[in-house]
C-alpha cells in the first residue's frame, strides 16, 4: 500500500519568515567581518601604534633611550610596582566580596530577593564615576562618616588617615569595579545545575563540602574572567587614584597624565604607556598558559 506523505502545514497565526533584501547582497558576510576590523583598526590600533611610536623614536629616528630611562630609574619601577600591587589587592577584595553574593543569589529561591540583589549590584552603573569618587572623599576625610562611626563605636580614639592614601584608593576602586566581578561570577554560577547540590547532599555531603566539590570548581571560569577583567581595568585606572590617592604612591596612569598635560613630555608618556601595555599582555599570556590545560577552563582559555 502506498503511503501518502502529508506536507506539514504552518501553525495558525504563524507566518513563515521570508529572506530579507539584505540577505541577497553578494559578499554580505564578508562585510560583516571587514567593517568591524576596519573600525577597530581605525579607532583603536592606529592611534595606539602612533602613540607607542613616540616612545621609541625621537628627532633622529629609532631610539631606546626613553625605555632605558624608565627601567634604570627606580622611581618608575616603584610606580609600576605600586600599580601592580594596588591592582592585585583590588582584584582580590572584589572577588572576596562578589563571590558570596553571587553564590547566595543562585541559592535563594525568592525571585523578589534576586531582583533586589541584582538591582543593588547595578547601582554603581547608574551613578557617575565622578559623583561616586567625590562621595568617597566626603566619607574618607578625617571628620567623615567612617571616622566618626569608628570613634562613636570606640574602635579608634582619633581619626585615622584614609583619604589620599593607598587604602582610600583601594576602597574607591573596589566600589567602582566590583560589579564587573559580580556579574562575571553570576553569569557562570547560574548555569550550574542545582540538582548537583541535591545529589551531593543526598549522598551525605555537608553543604560546605558540596560547595568545595561542586560550586568552586565549576565557577572557576567566572573567577578567571572576573579577575582578569578587574585586574586589567585596575592597571589603567585614573580618575579614582587621582582624586583619592596621594603623591607618595602614584599609579602609572597618573604619571602618564602628568607628562602629557603638565610637562608635555609625550615621548616619556608614550614609553610608559608601552610598558603598561606590554605588562598587561604578559600577564594575560601567563594566565592563558598556566590555565589552558585545566579541565574546566579549556573552553574559556
Amino acid at each position: 500500500m502506498m503511503e501518502i506523505k502529508q506536507e506539514k502545514q504552518p501553525l495558525p497565526g504563524y507566518s513563515v519568515p521570508t529572506p530579507g533584501i539584505f540577505t541577497k547582497i553578494p559578499g554580505l558576510k564578508w562585510l560583516l567581518v571587514v567593517i568591524p576590523i576596519i573600525y577597530v583598526f581605525t579607532l583603536l590600533l592606529y592611534p595606539m601604534i602612533g602613540l607607542f611610536k613616540l616612545g621609541v623614536t625621537d628627532n633622529s629616528g629609532f631610539t631606546l633611550e626613553y625605555l632605558k630611562h624608565i627601567f634604570l630609574n627606580k622611581v618608575y619601577l616603584d610606580v609600576i610596582w605600586i600599580t601592580l600591587k594596588i591592582s592585585f589587592i583590588v582584584t582580590v577584595i572584589t572577588l572576596l566580596i562578589s563571590y558570596p553574593i553571587a553564590y547566595l543569589l543562585i541559592r535563594i529561591q525568592s525571585n523578589t530577593w534576586k531582583s533586589i540583589i541584582i538591582a543593588l549590584a547595578m547601582i554603581p552603573f547608574w551613578i557617575s564615576l565622578l559623583v561616586r569618587t567625590f562621595s568617597w572623599i566626603v566619607m574618607l576625610q578625617d571628620r567623615g562618616a567612617i571616622n566618626q562611626a569608628l570613634m562613636a563605636l570606640g574602635i579608634i580614639d582619633e581619626p585615622i588617615k584614609l583619604l589620599y592614601t593607598t587604602t582610600g584608593v583601594v576602597i574607591g576602586m573596589v566600589h567602582v569595579l566590583y560589579p564587573f566581578m559580580f556579574f562575571s561570577l553570576y553569569s557562570v554560577m547560574k548555569g550550574i545545575d542545582q540538582r548537583l547540590y541535591q545529589a551531593a547532599e543526598g549522598l551525605g555531603a555537608r553543604p560546605f563540602t558540596a560547595f568545595l566539590q561542586i560550586n568552586l570548581p565549576l565557577s572557576l571560569p567566572g573567577i578567571l574572567a572576573g579577575s582578569l577583567l578587574v585586574f586589567v581595568m585596575s592597571l589603567g585606572f585614573f580618575v579614582t587614584p587621582a582624586l583619592l590617592g596621594g603623591s607618595g604612591e602614584m599609579m602609572i596612569s597618573m604619571v602618564i597624565e602628568n607628562y602629557i598635560n603638565k610637562t608635555l613630555n609625550w615621548h616619556l608618556a608614550s614609553a610608559l604607556s608601552l610598558v603598561l601595555f606590554v605588562v598587561t599582555i604578559i600577564i594575560l599570556g601567563l594566565a592563558f598558559l598556566s590555565l589552558r590545560n585545566h579541565a574546566v577552563l579549556k573552553d574559556v582559555t
